[in-house]
């Protein structure tokens, strides 16, 4: 049997949309000629979009014509002016004013959308982006041509008659469907019509900001990153993140083991974790998550690494106040650039947004460790929870392939009892499990410190103290090996005295 020759690869010149994200998602934008639908309801941001999608045919040289049935001229300027952008380069074309569709006389200055012959518009488009010698034109709306058709197949019919118009003439059209008449039911005739078709979304959540995500429902003739895709729109335009696809990055894989600067918490680890790996950090409030988190961070920075951390709980002037109270002052690495720390409002960001923050730290900026605090504000994040699942095991894995060290801080609900939480696996989503606890000694309320998991290696299976101490930071004892309870969620000690870390200013030198 002869050998398989592959098929020939054509190349198809493509058309930039004007949005980085969505031109990454479809490998480099939208093949040149052929006619696509932009689909959404009102406040999804389909005119940003489509304005975005001609500016940069603008900046490519190409003429770009507007065509508006539904939107005024000075309507377009509007939206265009409210993100810094001038329109001069662009044809703003209002088929409503044009008194030569139905060949009425020259006083006639406005017609209305229901009085004017389908036909003579679907010509008259034709007939401008020909006069203009436009390569890109964009058509607002197709629900007034669906009230002009008043028929379904009229309708269709019109559609296909827009498309073997500028079939062939080397035209990228963009048609935009705003779904009225039709709620959010697909058109599954109108998008079999169409060559690609890009679906808006705007959601209301209970409490934030609304979320917006695009879909590539389809796109003939090119391989494109499926799933939906959260995106902003702010000053500027639309500002897509791509969704995160962990396999899709190259691996840096990497055998260094990365000490906390501690001694004792390195022998837990058995000399420490490795990189690419995630540590999750679990227990009550008030156990010491973040001032374990910041021993990594600032054993990093003194490495000459940078790190950043994502504060979702605590406010960042209360985190440098009280590291520089406990002999951890991380301001000269935020002045040196080395350490970033950011404030996340839960309420207003996107897992989607946040991914792409952190990928942008650690693309661009060389970030080697991430501190994600905490889980439960990741969690006011997400929309649902099968989704925080899905996207932090991918961020996590992606992290893992670019040679980054996670410590996820997992709050436990409630100050006393087992640390778990209905809504994570962390099984699942770690690598290395670490296990803050209080216990009760001698009349006074003490922390412990166990590392219970680790997939890069063996690990301590003792139980040692874990202390705070002003001006040292971090103090671990020896292990405690007379514990009851620790397992049920109440532990307590009942062995010597002697093992513990002494109280007291001046023993403990605080």
């Amino acid at each position: 049997m002869p050998p398989e020759v592959p098929a020939p690869v054509v190349f198809q010149p493509r058309a930039s949309t004007g949005c980085r994200g969505l031109d990454e998602a479809l490998g480099g934008g939208l093949p040149a000629g052929r006619l696509y639908l932009l689909e959404g309801t009102p406040g999804s941001g389909k005119t940003t979009l489509a304005l975005q999608f001609l500016l940069a045919g603008q900046a490519a040289g190409e003429a770009c014509l507007y065509m508006t049935l539904s939107e005024t001229a000075e309507e377009i300027e509007t939206v265009a002016r409210s993100h810094g952008w001038a329109l001069g380069g662009i044809t703003l074309f209002e088929l409503s004013s044009v008194s030569a569709i139905r060949q009425e006389s020259e006083e006639q200055t406005l017609l209305h959308p229901w009085e004017l012959e389908l036909g003579s518009t679907v010509k008259l488009m034709y007939e401008r982006a020909l006069q203009l010698g436009a390569r890109r034109v964009v058509f607002d709306s197709l629900s007034e041509l669906r009230l002009l058709a008043q028929d379904p197949l009229r309708y269709r019919r019109q559609v296909l008659a827009i498309k073997q118009a500028f079939a062939g003439q080397g035209i990228t059209v963009l048609l935009i469907d705003d779904l009225s008449g039709r709620g959010e039911r697909s058109d599954g005739q109108l998008h079999s019509l169409c060559h690609g078709v890009i679906t808006l979304e705007r959601l209301t959540l209970a409490f934030g900001a609304a979320r917006r995500r695009l879909q590539i429902q389809k796109m003939r003739g090119i391989a494109f990153l499926e799933g939906h895709h959260d995106f902003v729109l702010r000053y500027g335009g639309v500002d897509m993140f791509t969704r995160l696809v962990a396999g899709s990055h190259p691996a840096q894989p990497a055998t260094e083991r990365m000490s906390s600067g501690l001694d004792a918490l390195d022998a837990l680890l058995r000399g420490g974790p490795l990189r690419g790996t995630s540590i999750l950090v679990s227990g009550p409030a008030g156990s010491g998550k973040t001032v374990l988190a910041m021993q990594y961070v600032l054993a990093a920075c003194r490495r000459g690494e940078r790190a950043c951390i994502y504060e979702f709980d605590e406010r960042l002037g209360t985190l440098l106040t009280r590291g520089s109270q406990l002999g951890m002052d991380a301001a000269p690495f935020l002045a040196d650039g080395r350490l970033h720390m950011r404030q996340i409002d839960p309420a207003e960001l996107s897992p989607g947004e946040f991914a792409a923050m952190i990928r942008s730290e650690v693309e661009r900026d060389g970030v080697r460790v991430v501190v994600i605090d905490s889980l439960n504000g990741y969690l006011s994040s997400m929309v649902q929870e099968q989704q925080l699942i899905l996207q932090l095991h991918e961020l996590l894995s992606y992290l893992g392939l670019r040679g980054v060290l996670t410590l996820l801080l997992n709050p436990q609900q409630g100050v006393l009892g087992w640390a778990q939480s209905p809504d994570l696996n962390i099984s699942y989503i770690a690598d290395t499990v670490l296990l803050l606890r209080f216990f009760e000694a001698a009349g006074r309320i003490r922390r412990a410190i166990s590392a219970i998991k680790n997939r890069s290696g063996d690990h301590e299976n003792t139980i040692r103290e874990f202390r705070i101490a002003p001006s040292r930071g971090i103090v671990i004892g020896e292990p405690l090996t007379e514990f009851n309870g620790v397992l049920s969620g109440s532990p307590s000690y009942l062995g010597r005295e002697e093992p513990l870390l002494p109280h007291g200013d001046e023993e403990a030198g605080e």
